[in-house]
């Protein structure tokens, strides 16, 4: 396991303890809103698509929903990534009272982009006239993009230069979806040669922004710890283009390997923090399905009824997964004052994040 330990000025000095802990308090998420998807495509709208494949192959109807708890996943039409984050902040500013011209930093955090350069930031930053002097940059790490966006720009801000940093992410998996099928209808695919595809039907879409900020907070940052197991970066790996992106994955690995990472960050978690899993009445974690999803709270001993669930309607939605998650929670009432929330994130490469918010 590799554990962060870095040094580096900006914004000020900022420095990031052994151990990938940090002291985020007084920091905290000033608003979060979000972007639908255009629509949704049901999972036994696909296996339809693929009846002539699934009578070859001998494959049970039902297999996508049955081993992925995914009943539908969004998609996007015609919305790029930048236009998707977009409608995200211009959301986050309609409905939340957040004036543009506060924002001082925009950090892009999806998977998905519109192009390899500029960064993505740089078309979001012009969709909603941002200052001239708010600085924006891409940052990218599989499905943790959004969680380390949210750490980093804390860290920021405790540094002492900015006030408010606005989070966004655009994901869409249509292009992904299109790929698998047009793979899978391959008729030199075979039962073994065709099961690493099917995790790809569990991606999905989304939109999230987020203002952390000092002051005036929903929710206040109150522990932070991360653990990485870089030997497990084959396990899931992406490529391609934006009309074409590709996807193969070792779900069970993938799954064990992840799982077995948190566990240990969970524990060292709770012992360097003292708080136990009695201790938190909300669970936010990645969404990748209910396999995963039971699995994890299993391995880390955690309460099932605290858990909040987005992945049954909207699919695996990468980077946007955990903060749609908590803004569906949040905009559905679910949390009270002084409410402790554990965000458990896990994502390729491996790594693995627990942020801990107390509602404000």
């Amino acid at each position: 396991y590799c554990r962060g330990n870095l040094k580096w000025d900006f914004y000020g000095k900022f420095t990031w303890p052994h151990g990938g802990k940090m002291n985020l308090a007084g920091t905290g998420i000033k608003a979060i809103n979000f972007c639908e998807p255009d629509d949704f495509i049901t999972s036994s709208s696909i296996e339809s698509d693929l009846s002539d494949v699934y009578e070859r192959l001998k494959l049970p109807v039902g297999r996508i929903e049955m081993q992925t708890g995914v009943i539908s996943r969004g998609v996007y039409l015609e919305k790029k990534p930048s236009d998707i984050a977009s409608i995200a902040a211009s959301n986050l500013f309609s409905q939340d009272g957040i004036d543009p011209a506060s924002i001082d930093l925009l950090i892009y955090t999806g998977v998905c982009r519109d192009f390899l350069e500029p960064s993505t930031a740089s078309m979001i930053h012009d969709n909603l006239k941002l200052r001239p002097d708010c600085q924006s940059f891409d940052l990218s790490n599989a499905c943790l993009g959004f969680v380390n966006g949210m750490s980093l720009a804390a860290s920021l801000i405790k540094g002492g230069s900015i006030k408010n940093v606005l989070v966004v992410t655009g994901e869409n998996s249509k292009p992904l979806i299109d790929f698998t099928l047009r793979a899978m209808k391959d008729e030199k695919q075979t039962r073994k040669s065709i099961k690493k595809y099917f995790a790809n039907f569990s991606i999905g879409s989304a939109g999230v922004a987020a203002v952390i900020s000092g002051s005036d907070l929903l929710g206040e940052f109150t522990t932070y710890s991360s653990l990485s197991d870089s030997s497990a970066n084959k396990l899931c790996q992406g490529s391609g283009n934006l009309e074409e992106l590709v996807m193969e994955t070792d779900s069970e690995e993938l799954m064990q390997k992840g799982i077995s990472l948190a566990k240990t960050n969970w524990l060292s978690f709770s012992k360097e923090t003292d708080m136990k899993q009695n201790d938190f009445q909300h669970f936010i974690c990645h969404q990748v399905g209910i396999h995963h999803r039971d699995f994890m709270y299993k391995s880390l001993e955690l309460d099932l009824a605290k858990d909040h669930t987005t992945f049954d309607r909207y699919g695996n939605t990468g980077s946007a997964a955990l903060p749609l998650t908590l803004a569906k929670a949040f905009m559905g009432n679910k949390f009270k004052k002084h409410d402790e929330i554990a965000m458990l994130g896990i994502g390729s490469g491996l790594h693995t994040i627990m942020m801990g918010v107390k509602w404000c």
